[in-house]
């Protein structure tokens, strides 16, 4: 076998590998609606298939690809990576591709002008071409609520203030232990310093009550609420025997649209 066959052989097997590991989906409407048309080999004219300029949205669930405006891979051509591409609007493609095809190696270096893809994976519960569903009977849904959260605010209060009681009665201890001690002696001297202190205490305290009075000051006050609507709904559903779980950011019914896995649909 000479080198040119080798070649030929080599480039169509490049080719066909390429063709058997790619596989795209195009939408006629925006965000996956619609009538759908899935492929894994080149089409040279999407007319032949009744979807001329009518893809709206675009799924690549492997390989990367090459979409043109015009039949034969001709006009405005974008290259496509792995993903979900919501709209073709940004790309200057909707409703206007007539051709696709894998992309081989030899053509992988123009893919740095792909545009990216949809970050979150908003195609995943989308049903697929030619797919069968079932429905699922829902067996148990619990709402889950949000993170509780502290709320904290500042209240103007009046407070009512007494002098320095304690200064006093420490002040009246004093002067009374010094004039009890003045009087008697020996033990009985003791005894009335004793005596002086604590009336002293007492009077010194009292003495100034007469001076409280009314302030203003803010106080802080805090408390723990929950959030009033549910962050999301942890779901429980069975399909043939098996249960299955599921969030969902707002409450199912009675059932649960499922394909032949019990994957969830919409």
């Amino acid at each position: 076998m000479n080198w040119k066959v080798k070649s030929a052989l080599g480039i169509a097997a490049s080719v066909l590998a390429a063709q058997a590991t790619a596989q795209i989906t195009f939408y006629e409407g925006e965000n996956f609606h619609g009538r759908a048309f899935t492929t894994d080999q080149r089409v040279w004219d999407f007319d032949r298939y009744g979807f001329g300029d009518r893809a709206s949205s675009v799924v690549i669930d492997s390989g990367r690809w090459e979409v043109c405006s015009e039949q034969r891979f001709e006009g405005d051509c974008v290259f496509l990576r792995r993903g979900a591409y919501s709209s073709l609007r940004q790309l200057g493609l909707n409703n206007r591709i007539s051709s696709a095809r894998p992309v081989n190696r030899e053509r992988e270096t123009n893919l740095y002008d792909a545009p990216a893809p949809l970050p979150a994976p908003t195609y995943e519960y989308r049903q697929r071409p030619r797919e069968r569903i079932f429905e699922a009977p829902v067996t148990a849904v619990r709402a889950v609520m949000g993170t509780p959260e502290q709320r904290c605010w500042v209240e103007r209060e009046q407070v009512a203030e007494n002098g320095d009681d304690v200064g006093r009665a420490v002040i009246g201890g004093l002067i009374g232990g010094v004039l009890g001690h003045q009087v008697g002696g020996g033990r009985g001297r003791d005894a009335a310093t004793a005596v002086g202190a604590i009336a002293g205490a007492v009077i010194g305290s009292n003495s100034g009550r007469r001076d409280s009075y009314v302030t203003d000051r803010d106080v802080q006050r805090c408390r723990t609420v929950s959030s009033g609507t549910p962050q999301y709904w942890d779901v429980r559903y069975n399909f043939r025997g098996i249960e299955h779980r599921l969030q969902m950011s707002a409450p199912p019914g009675d059932t649960i649209s499922v394909n032949v896995l019990g994957e969830p649909r919409q």
